[in-house]
């Protein structure tokens, strides 16, 4: 499996902490973002390939893959001089990621989970779905992108509404299947959130992490995420 994270951002909700650093480097007790997913593929025997692109504060997030994550020869950094969108990104790399599945995952949330289960249960899927969509349960639905399931399967997605149906969320983590990323590349979307979900409704299997996943885009969200990850270390 191929996995692209999505990296370039500007962090605005962030900010005054991304005036300087971007987003995906931000310390998390003491360590980048970027590490933690970085930690997680690089030792999983399903990941073949790891791609991350880049953008705003783009030399920053090269310098730190070249002084620290130098030694994986599978990681590959895609730099965009315009910011393509998330589907805009798998759009321009189609002959990179074709004939496989691949796992795109937002790099600018703290998560943990269990990534062999996760990938399990995409190639366990019900053969009407294309894509797997990683869930967690939230404790501010109305800043997120909340699902309603049928039989496990992503049926309605509310998008940052007040008082959406339920808590349960987008992780921005999804695994596309060979025939997504082949429609990908017929279509303009460029954004997976706003195009590309809402053309797969009905064809989305759900999958919840029960471990831990926050995303950090605010100030009280990342000092929230410092306490919650020291817990559990």
């Amino acid at each position: 499996m191929k996995v692209v994270l999505l990296a370039a951002g500007f962090g605005t909700r962030l900010k005054p902490l991304t005036d300087n650093t971007p987003k995906c480097l931000v310390p998390i007790n003491g360590r980048p973002l970027l590490d933690y997913w970085l930690d997680m593929l690089s030792t999983s025997p399903h990941v073949s390939e790891i791609f991350i692109n880049t953008h705003y504060l783009s030399e920053q997030v090269e310098k730190h893959l070249n002084d620290h994550w130098a030694h994986l020869s599978n990681l590959t950094v895609w730099y965009e001089e315009i910011l393509l969108g998330t589907g805009g990104t798998i759009r321009a790399h189609i002959p990179e990621l074709a004939d496989d599945d691949v796992m795109v995952i937002h790099a600018d949330n703290l998560s943990s989970f269990d990534l062999k289960n996760f990938i399990e249960h995409h190639n366990n899927r019900p053969t009407h779905c294309e894509m797997s969509m990683m869930l967690f349960r939230t404790d501010t639905p109305s800043s997120c992108g909340i699902v309603e399931l049928e039989n496990n399967t992503v049926t309605a997605m509310h998008e940052k509404v007040v008082n959406p149906p339920g808590n349960l969320a987008n992780g921005a983590v999804y695994i596309f299947s060979p025939k997504v990323i082949d429609w990908l590349s017929t279509t303009a979307f460029c954004d997976i959130s706003n195009d590309v979900i809402p053309m797969l409704l009905g064809k989305i299997t759900a999958w919840t992490n029960t471990r831990y996943h926050r995303d950090i885009g605010t100030p009280e969200s990342y000092t929230q995420a410092q306490i919650d990850f020291k817990a559990l270390a």
